[in-house]
Protein backbone atom coordinates (compact mmCIF):
# COMPACT_ATOMS: atom_id res chain seq x y z
CA UNK A 1 0.00 0.00 0.00
CA UNK A 2 0.74 3.68 -0.58
CA UNK A 3 2.84 5.22 2.64
CA UNK A 4 1.07 8.78 2.94
CA UNK A 5 4.57 9.71 4.05
CA UNK A 6 2.83 12.37 6.03
CA UNK A 7 -0.50 11.09 7.48
CA UNK A 8 -1.27 13.69 9.79
CA UNK A 9 -0.24 16.74 7.17
CA UNK A 10 -2.98 14.75 4.71
CA UNK A 11 -5.68 14.41 7.24
CA UNK A 12 -4.59 18.46 7.72
CA UNK A 13 -4.96 19.00 4.11
CA UNK A 14 -8.72 16.80 3.97
CA UNK A 15 -10.34 19.00 6.34
CA UNK A 16 -9.38 22.18 4.63
CA UNK A 17 -10.77 20.71 1.21
CA UNK A 18 -14.11 19.21 3.21
CA UNK A 19 -14.68 22.74 5.15
CA UNK A 20 -14.26 24.50 1.60
CA UNK A 21 -16.33 22.42 -0.52
CA UNK A 22 -18.46 19.64 1.36
CA UNK A 23 -19.44 21.05 5.45
CA UNK A 24 -22.12 23.14 6.59
CA UNK A 25 -22.57 24.37 10.22
CA UNK A 26 -25.48 26.49 11.96
CA UNK A 27 -28.86 25.93 10.88
CA UNK A 28 -30.58 21.99 11.43
CA UNK A 29 -30.03 19.83 8.77
CA UNK A 30 -32.44 16.88 8.43
CA UNK A 31 -29.53 13.56 7.57
CA UNK A 32 -30.19 10.58 6.43
CA UNK A 33 -30.24 8.42 9.66
CA UNK A 34 -33.17 10.64 10.27
CA UNK A 35 -31.63 12.26 12.88
CA UNK A 36 -31.07 16.18 12.75
CA UNK A 37 -27.77 17.71 13.35
CA UNK A 38 -26.03 21.63 13.02
CA UNK A 39 -23.33 20.04 11.34
CA UNK A 40 -24.24 18.37 8.01
CA UNK A 41 -21.30 16.99 5.50
CA UNK A 42 -22.17 16.87 1.76
CA UNK A 43 -19.14 14.57 1.12
CA UNK A 44 -19.83 14.59 -3.02
CA UNK A 45 -18.19 17.68 -3.98
CA UNK A 46 -14.83 16.65 -1.80
CA UNK A 47 -14.89 12.93 -3.10
CA UNK A 48 -15.37 14.22 -6.93
CA UNK A 49 -12.42 16.61 -6.92
CA UNK A 50 -9.08 15.44 -7.90
CA UNK A 51 -7.43 16.97 -4.52
CA UNK A 52 -9.75 15.20 -2.67
CA UNK A 53 -10.42 11.94 -4.06
CA UNK A 54 -6.75 11.09 -4.17
CA UNK A 55 -5.92 12.34 -0.39
CA UNK A 56 -9.08 10.06 0.76
CA UNK A 57 -7.76 7.53 -1.12
CA UNK A 58 -4.05 7.88 0.33
CA UNK A 59 -5.54 7.72 3.61
CA UNK A 60 -7.88 4.60 3.28
CA UNK A 61 -5.02 2.93 1.65
CA UNK A 62 -2.99 3.65 4.54
CA UNK A 63 -5.40 2.75 7.03
CA UNK A 64 -6.09 -1.03 5.78
CA UNK A 65 -2.44 -1.62 5.12
CA UNK A 66 -2.07 -3.94 7.79
CA UNK A 67 -5.26 -5.63 6.33
CA UNK A 68 -4.36 -6.78 3.32
CA UNK A 69 -7.54 -6.55 1.57
CA UNK A 70 -8.44 -7.58 -1.79
CA UNK A 71 -11.48 -5.08 -2.63
CA UNK A 72 -12.65 -1.94 -1.42
CA UNK A 73 -16.74 -1.25 -1.43
CA UNK A 74 -20.02 -0.57 0.12
CA UNK A 75 -23.17 0.97 -0.20
CA UNK A 76 -24.32 2.84 -3.31
CA UNK A 77 -24.11 5.72 -3.53
CA UNK A 78 -21.36 7.22 -1.29
CA UNK A 79 -19.46 4.36 -1.33
CA UNK A 80 -18.58 3.96 -5.28
CA UNK A 81 -16.60 7.36 -5.79
CA UNK A 82 -14.39 6.48 -2.59
CA UNK A 83 -13.59 2.78 -3.89
CA UNK A 84 -13.27 3.80 -7.06
CA UNK A 85 -10.32 6.22 -6.23
CA UNK A 86 -9.17 3.79 -3.56
CA UNK A 87 -8.63 1.37 -6.58
CA UNK A 88 -6.78 3.75 -8.78
CA UNK A 89 -4.31 4.93 -5.91
CA UNK A 90 -3.98 1.50 -5.23
CA UNK A 91 -2.77 0.54 -8.83
CA UNK A 92 -0.43 3.84 -8.98
CA UNK A 93 1.15 2.21 -5.70
CA UNK A 94 1.94 -0.70 -7.61
CA UNK A 95 -0.20 -3.06 -5.06
CA UNK A 96 -3.84 -2.69 -6.64
CA UNK A 97 -6.75 -3.28 -4.34
CA UNK A 98 -10.07 -3.67 -6.50
CA UNK A 99 -13.31 -2.25 -6.18
CA UNK A 100 -17.45 -3.05 -6.02
CA UNK A 101 -20.30 -1.66 -4.63
CA UNK A 102 -23.33 -3.13 -3.10
CA UNK A 103 -26.97 -2.28 -4.37
CA UNK A 104 -29.54 -1.10 -2.10
CA UNK A 105 -31.93 -3.25 -3.96
CA UNK A 106 -31.09 -5.71 -6.82
CA UNK A 107 -31.71 -4.15 -10.48
CA UNK A 108 -34.69 -6.03 -12.10
CA UNK A 109 -32.97 -7.07 -15.39
CA UNK A 110 -29.65 -7.89 -16.44
CA UNK A 111 -28.01 -10.22 -13.42
CA UNK A 112 -30.11 -8.80 -11.08
CA UNK A 113 -27.34 -8.80 -8.89
CA UNK A 114 -26.59 -6.78 -5.65
CA UNK A 115 -23.06 -6.28 -5.78
CA UNK A 116 -21.70 -4.43 -8.81
CA UNK A 117 -18.08 -4.23 -9.86
CA UNK A 118 -16.81 -7.82 -10.36
CA UNK A 119 -16.19 -9.80 -13.89
CA UNK A 120 -18.40 -12.27 -14.75
CA UNK A 121 -17.81 -15.63 -13.09
CA UNK A 122 -16.15 -14.14 -9.77
CA UNK A 123 -17.43 -13.87 -6.73
CA UNK A 124 -16.61 -12.29 -3.09
CA UNK A 125 -16.45 -15.57 -1.94
CA UNK A 126 -13.25 -16.03 0.17
CA UNK A 127 -12.25 -12.48 -0.32
CA UNK A 128 -10.69 -9.70 1.76
CA UNK A 129 -13.36 -6.44 1.65
CA UNK A 130 -12.76 -3.62 3.64
CA UNK A 131 -16.38 -1.53 3.68
CA UNK A 132 -16.06 2.01 3.19
CA UNK A 133 -18.17 5.23 3.67
CA UNK A 134 -18.28 8.74 3.60
CA UNK A 135 -19.75 9.89 6.55
CA UNK A 136 -20.86 7.36 9.13
CA UNK A 137 -23.60 8.67 11.33
CA UNK A 138 -25.29 5.60 12.65
CA UNK A 139 -23.33 2.82 10.97
CA UNK A 140 -26.77 1.57 9.43
CA UNK A 141 -25.76 1.97 5.66
CA UNK A 142 -22.39 0.01 6.02
CA UNK A 143 -23.56 -2.36 7.93
CA UNK A 144 -26.26 -3.68 5.57
CA UNK A 145 -22.99 -3.51 2.84
CA UNK A 146 -21.26 -5.76 5.57
CA UNK A 147 -24.00 -8.03 6.02
CA UNK A 148 -24.50 -8.29 1.95
CA UNK A 149 -20.85 -9.10 1.18
CA UNK A 150 -20.69 -11.24 4.45
CA UNK A 151 -23.88 -13.50 2.67
CA UNK A 152 -21.89 -13.63 -0.53
CA UNK A 153 -18.77 -15.56 0.79
CA UNK A 154 -16.70 -12.37 2.02
CA UNK A 155 -14.69 -11.73 4.74
CA UNK A 156 -15.03 -8.60 6.05
CA UNK A 157 -11.98 -7.43 7.68
CA UNK A 158 -12.95 -3.59 8.60
CA UNK A 159 -15.23 -0.44 7.88
CA UNK A 160 -13.52 2.67 7.13
CA UNK A 161 -15.04 5.75 7.14
CA UNK A 162 -14.20 9.27 6.07
CA UNK A 163 -15.87 11.14 9.00
CA UNK A 164 -17.51 9.70 11.74
CA UNK A 165 -19.48 11.77 13.49
CA UNK A 166 -19.26 10.33 16.79
CA UNK A 167 -23.27 9.51 16.97
CA UNK A 168 -23.09 5.65 17.64
CA UNK A 169 -21.78 4.23 14.90
CA UNK A 170 -18.31 2.28 16.38
CA UNK A 171 -21.07 0.79 18.94
CA UNK A 172 -23.33 -0.81 16.37
CA UNK A 173 -20.08 -2.05 14.15
CA UNK A 174 -18.43 -3.68 17.62
CA UNK A 175 -22.33 -5.27 17.37
CA UNK A 176 -22.07 -6.41 14.46
CA UNK A 177 -18.40 -7.84 15.12
CA UNK A 178 -16.84 -5.27 12.88
CA UNK A 179 -14.12 -2.58 13.70
CA UNK A 180 -14.62 1.08 12.81
CA UNK A 181 -11.48 3.22 11.31
CA UNK A 182 -12.56 6.77 10.69
CA UNK A 183 -10.04 8.77 8.94
CA UNK A 184 -11.81 11.67 10.38
CA UNK A 185 -14.56 12.58 12.90
CA UNK A 186 -16.34 15.67 14.13
CA UNK A 187 -14.48 16.72 16.47
CA UNK A 188 -11.93 17.56 13.70
CA UNK A 189 -14.74 20.21 12.15
CA UNK A 190 -15.72 21.75 15.46
CA UNK A 191 -14.94 25.21 16.12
Amino acid sequence: MPAGGNSTGLKARLVEIIKERSFQSGREIKLASGRTSTYYFNMKPTMLDAEGAHVIATLILDAVAGLKPDLVGGLEMGAVPIASAVAAVSHGAGQPVGAFFVRKQAKDHGTQSLIEGLPAGESLKGKRVVIVEDVTTTGGSAVKAAETVRNEGAEVVGVVTVVDRLEGAGEAFAAAGLTLTPILTLDDFRA
